[in-house]
């Protein structure tokens, strides 16, 4: 009996903690104090309307214009930089001024002007802002929203007629929104050709000025006078749509275009070597440019002919007659395996007089370069006629940047030959059932062009230029583009799919010499493709 009392005791111990435990918690937890109060939190200003009114010029351009983007890491990066960049500038400044001053202080019977400190101070400038603009050209447009509130210290002592004087810049301040444009884009590093610049508006220019330590700026009236014509002065020079141009590079060299178009007639061969034994040889011509991506100009095949006779004329387009050349190669057409080949030349343009017809009769050799026993060897004559016919004088000389806007042809359809320019840049939003590695094809009376494949793209870029030799206006003529996909596979289900196509009219490239546009295509549901033609004239 007093082993179960015990025990007993014991359970009710164990319950009471457990009973005494939960209703203490939810005691706790559900309990709130009568004397406690949430905290109430103000800000320290208000701000009233004048207030915000006054703080709106001083907010960033991104804040006020959700066009403009955000440059916080350009400017901690431009900050980091900023004392370097100082003494660069600072070195650039008098390597510059210095022979400039020399040269003009005897006009003025100034006997010396030097430097006594140059710097541009600590505080280095901040973009506010920056808006790119997206353009079908080949160009960038920026536009920063510069400001620069800087401590620059610039004192230079003049000394004229036995006197000693010293001017002091001090306290600049500059706040301008310029458009840079680079234009246009090239293949080679830094990958622009030219830099305008001009401003969207005027800029705010302020300053202190003193002379022999006399703050000039304080006179009253010349302050705003001075301020005012810094103002007009540079905005009658540079404000929109007046630019500066600063050339980096020759566009031309960077991004070689057509300048001219080669006539090749391949007339016969002749004395060629039998190449086959059961009968004499198979010969047809190959010709290309070298440095030129298109594929080789054929002629037809002359079949058990040792002295054969084609006639058939060829075009080339022709960028840089200095250093190209017209290669010719004479192969043995086989019916199985690979053509023999059976002879070379080569015919440096550079050696063409233009506008002039030249028949050459060519001794063909094993290889290009002159030595060797092989080139000995008698491999038979070609006889071929050639012409070179520069483009227009006028459009070469405005260079590549004009060349993007070619002027206008006079009213009616210009007379003459010309070269046809179509160029793929690229497609957005090309989507295939199957598979997306798109290519472009394009067809042009009778003639089929096509760009390399891109694998697993929806955005796909070529940049890519096919020229037409023509011996008129294309006028009355469209030029087809399709984009098509490829199956990366083998599969014989869906080994193609067309993607869309569009077709253009060439009425309006004759008449306005360029067009530059984005083509919606047609059986594609969001699909544009970026395409570019121009017309060319002969001279």
């Amino acid at each position: 009996m007093d082993f179960l009392n015990v025990l007993w005791s014991i359970w009710g111990f164990f319950v009471g903690i457990s009973v005494g435990l939960v209703v203490g918690y939810f005691l706790f937890i559900y309990s709130k104090p009568s004397d406690v109060k949430e905290p109430e939190i103000k800000p320290l200003t208000e701000p009233d309307s004048e207030t915000i009114q006054r703080m709106l010029p001083e907010m960033p351009l991104w804040v006020k214009n959700p066009d403009y983007d955000r440059m916080d890491w350009l400017n901690t990066f431009i900050d980091y930089l900023w004392p370097y960049l100082d003494k660069a500038i600072v070195k650039t400044v008098r390597a510059v001024v210095k022979p400039i001053i020399a040269e003009e202080i005897p006009k003025y019977k100034i006997k010396s002007v030097e430097f006594q400190e140059l710097t541009l101070g600590s505080l280095s400038p901040t973009l506010q802002g920056m808006k790119v603009y997206e353009m079908h050209e080949k160009e960038l447009i920026l536009e920063p929203a510069i400001k620069w509130a800087g401590n620059p210290n610039i004192m230079a002592a003049v000394t004229a007629f036995g006197l000693k004087a010293t001017v002091q810049l001090v306290d600049l301040q500059v706040f301008a929104v310029p458009r840079i444009v680079l234009k246009p884009l090239v293949p080679s590093f830094p990958c622009f050709a030219n830099i305008s610049v001009s401003l969207m508006e005027k800029p705010h220019v302020d300053f202190g000025l003193k002379f022999m330590g006399i703050d000039l700026m304080s006179i009253p009236g010349l302050y705003t006078f001075v301020q005012e014509r810094i103002k007009d002065q540079i905005a009658s020079m540079y404000l929109w749509p007046k630019t500066l141009k600063i050339q980096i590079m020759d566009s031309a060299k960077a991004f070689k275009k057509p300048v001219g178009i080669l006539h090749v007639k391949v007339v016969r061969a002749m004395n060629l070597r039998k190449k086959d034994l059961l009968g004499a040889s198979d010969p047809y011509l190959k010709l290309k440019l070298t440095d030129d991506k298109l594929p080789s100009k054929k002629t037809s095949v002359k079949h058990n002919n040792l002295n054969p006779e084609w006639n058939e004329e060829f075009k080339l387009v022709v960028k840089d007659p200095e250093s190209q050349a017209l290669e010719l190669h004479v192969y043995d057409w086989e019916q199985v395996g690979k053509h023999d080949k059976m002879g070379i030349n080569v015919i440096p343009l550079k050696d063409l007089p233009p506008d002039e017809v030249k028949v050459l009769t060519l001794d063909l050799r094993k290889r290009v370069d002159s030595g060797g026993t092989d080139n000995e060897k008698d491999r038979g004559q070609l006889v071929v006629e050639l012409k070179y016919k520069p483009l227009k004088e006028e459009e070469m000389s405005k260079g590549f940047d004009e060349m993007h806007a070619v002027p206008k042809a006079p009213e009616g359809t210009p007379a003459g030959g010309g070269l046809l320019v179509v160029i793929v840049h690229e497609a957005e939003d090309v989507e295939g059932k199957h598979h997306t590695n798109p290519f472009v094809r394009i067809y042009f009376r009778g003639d089929k062009r096509k760009t390399k494949r891109v694998k697993k793209n929806r955005d796909p870029r070529w940049e890519e230029e096919f020229p037409f030799p023509l011996d008129e206006p294309p006028t009355n003529d469209k030029v087809h583009i399709e984009v098509v996909s490829t199956s990366s596979k083998i599969g014989l289900l869906h080994p193609k799919e067309c993607l869309g196509y569009v077709d253009i009219s060439l009425s309006d490239v004759v008449a306005n010499k360029r067009i530059n546009e984005k083509y919606h295509l047609i059986d594609s549901k969001n699909g544009r493709i970026h395409v570019e033609l121009q017309w060319r004239t002969s001279s």
